[in-house]
């Protein structure tokens, strides 16, 4: 455990020996309860969601009108974006976010996930529901598990061949691999089906194979093969750097629980493993509100819109029990994740 965390430790009766785990976290739920705050936003989703669905089917009609023309690559970046709003939803339907109803919650799950983007709404949720239970717990957060990249000096160092030369230079790697972020997601759900049960295997296959068909004829018919290819690879890159953008602030570079020490309470599990990114509405929009993550992690089934009101009560709370609240600007969260993964790799390029 860090200093600041043992700090922590001694001040919050949540993280100390005796004390019920969760009990500084108890006050800050009743005031946000009591301010509506997890109250569902049916209506706001409505419009989200009629929006997003409009603007996918303008493209769409964009891509029939101008095809012939190397001029309908400008929509690529454009359904980049889209895509990333229609994650942005099937992630917030995963939560319980737009509503309580858990089958219609898992409709839209896979209509946003499987259909529209072609990657496992059953996936995402196992592996994201295990990552808020434990944020960067070595063992149990499968976010921050040894693969590609990695993210402790421990892992670090048992890195053998050309692993061990991306972990050299994972800084320097890390924007240009997340180009591949969306493809791999879509790969990721293909191969988790194996473990999912008979009927859901199923209903997934089927859904994430209508999208691969229908996202292929889409190009095919509307385009030559040659625009095609390069609207293929322009859409899916941008796609996946704007998911790195906005999963990579959140986590990466904050606290690691020691999985041999003791368990941390909830208020303190969340928030020092959390960094949230100030900005303005722009910034709430391109994110998807995961800005907020603190918020979001404490109370995963708040709606979106409600991230940003719970910001100040939150921070309030907090500063009372002495526990650090880590926010950064839009760019220095970025430097913070590249400087704490380039000190990662760090032993690797002077040996």
């Amino acid at each position: 455990m860090s200093q600041a965390a043992a700090a922590v430790a001694e001040r919050s009766p949540g993280t100390t020996t005796g004390q019920p785990a969760g009990s500084d976290f108890a006050p800050l739920l009743r005031t946000v309860k009591e301010q509506g705050l997890l109250g569902r936003r049916t209506g706001w989703y409505a419009r989200t969601i009629v929006v997003n669905t409009v603007a996918l089917a303008a493209v769409a009609t964009g891509m029939f009108l101008i095809g012939g023309s190397w001029w309908v690559l400008l929509l690529a970046p454009v359904l980049a974006a889209l895509c990333a709003r229609t994650a942005f939803i099937g992630h917030d339907a995963g939560h319980s976010q737009i509503t309580g109803d858990r089958r219609v919650s898992r409709t839209i799950g896979l209509i946003h996930g499987n259909l529209l983007l072609g990657m496992s709404s059953a996936w995402w949720n196992d592996k994201h529901n295990r990552h808020h239970a434990n944020p960067n717990h070595l063992d149990k957060d499968p976010d921050v598990a040894a693969n590609i990249l990695v993210w402790t000096s421990k892992q670090a160092k048992v890195r053998l061949g050309f692993r061990r030369w991306l972990t050299r230079n994972q800084a320097w790697l890390f924007f240009p691999l997340t180009l591949l972020q969306g493809v791999a997601m879509k790969i990721y759900g293909f191969q988790d089906l194996r473990r999912q049960a008979p009927r859901e295997r199923v209903l997934e296959g089927l859904l994430l194979v209508a999208h691969l068909v229908g996202y292929v004829t889409l190009l095919l018919v509307t385009m030559p093969v040659g625009h095609a290819l390069a609207f293929a690879a322009i859409h899916q890159a941008l796609f996946g750097l704007h998911l790195g953008l906005a999963f990579a602030p959140n986590h990466k570079g904050m606290e690691m629980p020691d999985p041999d020490g003791e368990r941390w309470g909830h208020l303190s599990r969340q928030v020092l493993t959390s960094r949230n990114v100030r900005g303005s509405m722009l910034t709430d929009w391109f994110l998807g509100g995961l800005n907020y993550q603190i918020e979001h992690h404490l109370f995963p089934s708040m709606p979106r819109p409600s991230l940003r009101r719970a910001q100040p009560l939150v921070r309030a709370h907090c500063a009372e029990l002495g526990m650090p609240y880590t926010e950064a600007g839009f760019l220095d969260s970025y430097r913070q994740v590249l400087r704490h993964m380039y000190e990662v790799g760090e032993p690797l390029r002077i040996e």
